[in-house]
């Protein structure tokens, strides 16, 4: 029996050791090769692929259409399912993959039908970059097919990868609009609803679009709201009882945008303008961004030929952000209104219908019924039928256009503003820095060309009844080229005043308190570096909340309440960053954030009565222009029901935001903010796997100094998703971050690499280091 026991056991044993070997055996199977020698059809000539020790890609080519071909390449074997999940997701087509929990997700970027539309006017979207869009397609397609097994999330997906088309490069931009915008346009139609069943003072208070923290290119401040007197608005008659839960603090995070700012020649020691740029997005492993630099001759570039750093972005044959030597670029979310509501009637005429299929991954595939007008797809129906239609930049001809690609050739500013204006991208702030000290800002991007009857909806309205359906534009967009104060800046806040304004539209501006930090930096000195650049990006002082800090100690201090008096005992030291130790920084802002969903609540609370089911949540971002007066003057006719006194509606605040942080222990002076801001940031399919795979498949769990009202943008799966600094012509000079890592392969080299240095704010080289890996493809 014991020999027996002894064979079973080694069998067990065998078969548990072939099994991790096979398993073993099969990740390593989509592995990229990083080195010796390959072939690849359709290439003219040999291309050199060398990589770095963070796996920072250098691609020389004898051709443009060459580098493109080797690039479709290194993205697909490094980044596929990552790139498939873009195209998927703004076609509506991940259930294919994910089944039907992604249905509901599917049907909401459907309605767009952006395949349908991208297939119906693909070549406005290719422009002049047929041929090297090709290329790419054709490198993509065989660098998947070049991989011994299939990329590894298919293999946990029992999922087997599509090919790649033209079509998909463009829903991958498209995609970018889904992340930077609102396909559903809530917030527009959100406050068109609530405008029409609260008194105008309420209303007033709700859409107020700036705050002292105001930081625009064009204007001033617009101030902070003055409040209503009693006889405008009467909380105080709204007996109605507070909602048990609040999304509006969270929403007020929920900014999807950047910072970037540039100093011109005059203010730098040898006459270089510098461009700093950090896109803030939702972080993940391996990051959305892809470090490459691109060589290759080119008659139409300055100097005969091209040499471009920066950050590519998987699906699409182009550097999204970086720098050629002449011109260095980089991009902020506007904010522009980009987005229109039209009522429809019920039986109203030249309504289509086009029956959408989704397949769905081990079940049936589905189907609904997308009804669309010439304004765009009805959205919501009402129960008599009638319904909202939506006009988006997206849907349009144009919405993408792979021009922009030509960054890469430009030799000075003015040559990179003539790119712009044929660049199909979601409306952006560019800034720019060329080699002879100049700097610029423009608005980048498909806009709504309106008409004089069709002026932007804003927050206040839907399109008027006579408003044709628009086209976009990207030409004639307003700009600030060689500003006198040689110095710009850009956070997602508004940036545009008077007439400019006004035909741009607001979508929602981010408080300024980011933008407001970043120009008092820049105002602060009169030499910059590259490294200034750097602190200014990694600035997490905390500007923005000391005065609530202050208002918290006022209500903490001499109190009799012993979650109070906690509070207080935990609060006595103010560090005025947002840094990882530090204790009253967190409580001050869960603080702000209890008080923050009171008063929002108590304003909406109207709103939410009236409407019932058509309430929508909207998100406000300027609530901070209203909320700082509120609290400040106290007026008893504001105050949201059922608080007695104002008094008594902070002191609440506190009381939970400590209750909360006692949940956790008892010991306030251990809850730090970097217990509470701790990296979460994790390949996509870790969600649908055991918590301890997550050790392979998610960066560390380390505690994050910054936050979103400050330069330094930093949450747990949100924050800057890349950081550079350049001087175009120094490139060598240059900074470079980038959290994630460039393999989307837990097995690779390049898994997280850099990741450690974006996290603790360390200078890491803009330019590729010297190769470790060269991998030399020849044609077949």
């Amino acid at each position: 029996m014991r020999r027996w026991l002894k064979r079973v056991l080694g069998l067990v044993l065998l078969i548990a050791v072939v099994g991790i070997a096979l398993v073993w055996w099969l990740l390593r199977g989509s592995l990229a090769p990083l080195d010796g020698e390959g072939t690849l059809a359709g290439l003219q000539a040999p291309v050199t692929v060398q990589r770095d020790a963070l796996g920072v890609v250098t691609i020389d080519a004898a051709s443009a259409t060459d580098a493109m071909r080797a690039l479709g390449q290194v993205h697909a074997q490094e980044r596929y399912f990552e790139m498939d999940l873009m195209r998927r997701a703004a076609a509506g087509e991940l259930a294919e993959l994910f089944g039907p929990a992604a249905i509901d997700v599917d049907k909401r970027m459907r309605v767009h039908r952006l395949r349908a539309r991208t297939d119906a006017h693909l070549a406005v979207a290719v422009g002049d970059q047929q041929a090297e869009l090709d290329a790419y397609v054709a490198g993509v397609n065989a660098g998947v097919a070049g991989l011994r097994v299939r990329p590894w999330p298919y293999l946990l997906l029992r999922q087997a990868p599509a090919q790649w088309s033209a079509t998909d490069s463009v829903l991958t931009g498209l995609a970018m609009y889904a992340d930077l915008q609102d396909p559903a346009n809530q917030t527009e139609l959100a406050m068109t609803r609530i405008r029409a069943v609260v008194p105008p003072a309420l209303y007033a208070l709700l859409a107020h679009d700036g705050s002292e923290w105001d930081a625009p290119l064009f204007g001033e401040a617009r101030g902070n709201a003055v409040l209503p007197g009693e006889d405008q608005v009467d909380l105080r008659n709204d007996q109605r009882s507070l909602p048990t839960a609040s999304t509006a603090a969270v929403q007020e995070q929920d900014v999807k945008g950047s910072n970037n700012f540039a100093v011109a020649g005059a203010l730098t020691a040898d006459g270089r303008a510098i461009v700093a740029d950090d896109m803030h997005l939702g972080l993940r492993a391996p990051s959305l961004w892809f470090r490459v630099r691109l060589r290759y001759p080119d008659p139409a570039a300055a100097g005969g030929k091209v040499d471009v750093s920066g950050f590519s972005l998987p699906g699409l044959p182009a550097i999204v952000v970086g720098s050629n030597g002449h011109v260095a670029w980089g991009f902020t979310n506007s904010y522009i209104d980009t987005a229109d509501f039209k009522p429809v009637a019920a039986h109203a005429p030249g309504i289509r219908l086009h029956n959408e299929r989704i397949r769905v991954a081990g079940q049936p595939d589905v189907s609904f019924v997308v009804r669309e007008t010439d304004w765009g797809p009805i959205l919501h129906r009402r129960p008599d039928g009638s319904g909202d239609a939506l006009r988006w930049t997206a849907q349009l001809p144009g919405a993408v256009r792979l021009d922009f690609a030509g960054m890469a050739r430009a030799g000075d500013l003015d040559q990179a503003l003539a790119v712009a204006d044929r660049s199909g991208i979601p409306t952006q702030n560019l800034l720019l820095a060329d080699s002879q000290g100049r700097i610029a800002w423009r608005l980048l991007g498909a806009r709504p060309d309106r008409s004089a009857s069709c002026p932007p909806t804003g927050f206040s309205a839907v399109a008027p009844a006579d408003c044709p359906p628009w086209p976009i534009r990207s030409d004639a967009a307003p700009s600030l080229i060689d500003p006198p104060t040689h110095r710009l800046w850009t956070a997602n806040g508004r940036v545009l005043d008077g007439a400019a304004l006004e035909a741009a539209g607001n979508a929602g501006y981010d408080l300024g308190a980011r933008g407001r930090q970043i120009r008092d930096d820049l105002f602060a000195k009169e030499r910059f570096s590259e490294r200034d650049l750097l602190a200014i990006q990694l600035d997490d002082r905390a500007v923005f909340l000391e005065r609530w800090y202050t208002l918290l100690r006022q209500v903490v201090t001499h109190s009799d309440d012993p979650a109070l008096k906690r509070l207080e005992a935990a609060t006595r030291t103010w560090e005025g960053h947002a840094s990882v130790d530090s204790v009253s920084y967190r409580i001050t802002r869960g603080f702000r954030g209890k008080v923050l969903e009171a008063v929002a609540d108590g304003l909406l609370a109207p709103a939410k009565t009236a409407l019932g089911d058509d309430y929508l949540e909207p998100r406000l971002a300027q609530l901070e222009g209203v909320l700082w007066p509120l609290v400040s003057e106290r007026p008893a006719h504001l105050l949201p029901p059922p608080y007695a006194s104002w008094d008594t509606l902070l002191a609440d605040a506190a009381r939970g935001l400590e209750g909360e942080l006692a949940e956790r222990g008892p010991d306030l002076g251990k809850r730090t903010y970097g217990e509470l801001n701790t990296a979460a940031i994790c390949h996509p399919v870790s969600r649908a796997l055991p918590a301890f795979t997550h050790r392979w498949l998610c960066m560390p769990a380390d505690p994050l100094p910054g936050d979103n009202n400050m330069p330094r943008v930093q949450g747990p799966s949100f924050g800057a998703s890349q950081r550079m600094v350049v001087s175009p012509g120094h490139e060598a000079d240059g900074i470079i971050h980038m959290p994630g890592g460039q393999s989307g392969h837990p097995l690779s080299p390049f898994w997280g690499a850099g990741h450690e240095d974006w996290a603790q704010g360390k200078p890491t080289p803009f330019l590729p280091g010297k190769a470790t890996h060269t991998l030399t493809l020849k044609p077949q």
